[in-house]
């Protein structure tokens, strides 16, 4: 195995450069080390003006994610020795504003995530003399998958139709809709129905599944999406079918 391994790197500063370029830089190539541990040494010994962001080194913040060769990645769960001999290739997040170099501006999806109310909901809350929301672990496996969500946005960097219609409320943000709606705590499923049955909401999913492939933590928010096009379906077919009288 060669002792180095090159990466190039994507450098753009938005208010200097009138279009990213790549900048290569060797680096050690060695088994325990990621595509992070590589940016980390040229940050540290061969150019400390490369901007990106990073923070637990352990695949739960999810700051990390990058577009490595091509592909949407957390930089710090993937290997160099992997893309041996290299090149690698390392860019920002497709799909978002690039703020400099690597660093994307996520502000897009910051704003959507509270509009699908991502917390338990409940129309009337119990006392704290009641005692817990009990819960059983069958009811906890019911969302248990969609909760793995660490908000890295892979899931947004694939999806083709957020790149192309940025008004899409997007596979994240709808995954932890579907987490909520079916905690057995929560009882506010309707209003974020509301809020999602609309074009740029569920329907404008159009079943890729590369949210699903990129996704880290294996959350399925593919899955997620079509599970909740069933439910507002047959929401639908029962409002049709059963009109509610009047009041």
């Amino acid at each position: 195995m060669a002792d180095t391994i090159t990466l190039e790197v994507a450098r753009y500063r938005p208010d200097r450069d009138e279009k990213p370029t790549l900048e290569s830089y060797d680096v050690p190539l060695r088994r325990d080390w990621a595509v992070l541990d590589g940016l980390n040494h040229v940050k540290d010994t061969l150019d400390g003006s490369l901007s990106y962001r990073w923070s637990c080194r352990m695949g739960i913040c999810g700051s990390c994610g990058m577009t490595v060769n091509g592909e949407p990645r957390l930089t710090c769960a993937t290997f160099l020795v992997d893309y041996a001999p290299g090149p690698v290739r390392v860019e920002p997040l497709a799909n978002f504003p690039v703020i400099r170099d690597l660093v994307v501006d996520i502000g897009d999806f910051m704003r959507k995530l509270p509009q699908v109310s991502p917390w338990i909901v409940r129309e009337q809350e119990s006392s704290v003399d009641d005692g817990e929301y009990l819960q059983t672990p069958e009811q906890l496996s019911d969302y248990s998958q969609f909760s793995m969500c660490i908000n890295c946005m892979l899931c947004y960097s694939a999806c083709p139709v957020y790149g192309l219609d940025p008004s899409f409320v997007g596979p994240a943000a709808i995954a932890l809709a579907q987490r909520y709606n079916l905690d057995s705590r929560d009882e506010g499923a309707h209003v974020r129905m509301d809020l999602l049955i609309h074009p740029e909401g569920i329907w404008g999913c159009t079943f890729v599944g590369e949210c699903t492939r990129a996704c880290p933590k294996g959350v399925d928010p593919a899955g997620a999406i079509q599970r909740y096009k069933l439910t507002a379906a047959l929401q639908s077919v029962r409002s049709f079918v059963l009109p509610r009288g009047p009041r």
